[in-house]
């Protein structure tokens, strides 16, 4: 866990100095649309690419939080992931890795009153991924089936570069690293690495709020 106090220490940095350049900036918001004073709060959703056991995955997100100062935003987020239906040759049927996970965020803002400018959000948290197995009944309909399942903690330190496009909207493009205790899935049917959650990410993000 070495790797995460250090970026947790670089935050702290990062948002120290954030708080010390708003006290010298003015009061005033610019956008990309007029501009702002706003203070206040945001909800957001993303959508996100990934890997999950080298297939395509895909991750959707919402999250909210109080933003302090302009600078600091504290709150909630979690997310939904799953990856490409395949077929697996020692279950014997088509399978798909799915789950959630979700937590406390923080995301310090660098020069928040600028029209572009880069945020740090982290989520801290916890979450579950299921093997699913997906049957075809041959009536237009699939049925699924979660097959085998665990718990797993999670750390998602990112970036990402913000537009304020008007006083109540931001558009964000973003990177993301998850890092997760190792998952520890028990079937004979399944082969599933205990790592397998760990990876890089990347995607958009739709934020409305008072800022």
């Amino acid at each position: 866990m070495k790797k995460s106090a250090i970026f947790l220490g670089l935050l702290m940095t990062i948002s120290a100095t954030a708080f010390a350049q708003d006290r010298d900036e003015n009061d005033g918001i610019q956008t990309l649309v007029g501009s702002s004073n706003a203070v206040g709060g945001y909800g957001a959703i993303s959508m996100q690419y990934t890997r999950l056991e080298d297939r395509d995955a895909f991750v959707f997100g919402a999250r909210g939080g109080i933003i302090m100062g302009h600078v600091v935003t504290i709150g909630l987020g979690g997310s939904g992931f799953f990856n490409d239906v395949h077929y697996d040759p020692i279950a014997g049927r088509d399978i798909s890795l799915a789950g959630g996970y979700g937590g406390f965020f923080f995301e310090p803002v660098l020069m928040p009153k600028f029209p572009v400018h880069v945020s740090f959000p982290i989520l801290l948290g916890a979450g579950g991924v299921a093997v699913v197995s997906v049957d075809d009944d041959n009536d237009w309909n699939d049925n699924y089936k979660s097959e085998a399942s665990d718990a797993f903690m999670v750390i998602e330190p990112g970036i990402e570069v913000e537009l304020n496009i008007t006083r109540f909207f931001r558009f964000c493009v973003g990177g993301y690293y998850r890092y997760t205790s190792d998952v520890d899935i028990e079937d004979p049917d399944f082969s599933v690495p205990t790592d397998i959650l760990k990876g890089f990410s990347g995607g958009v993000t739709f934020k409305f709020g008072r800022f």
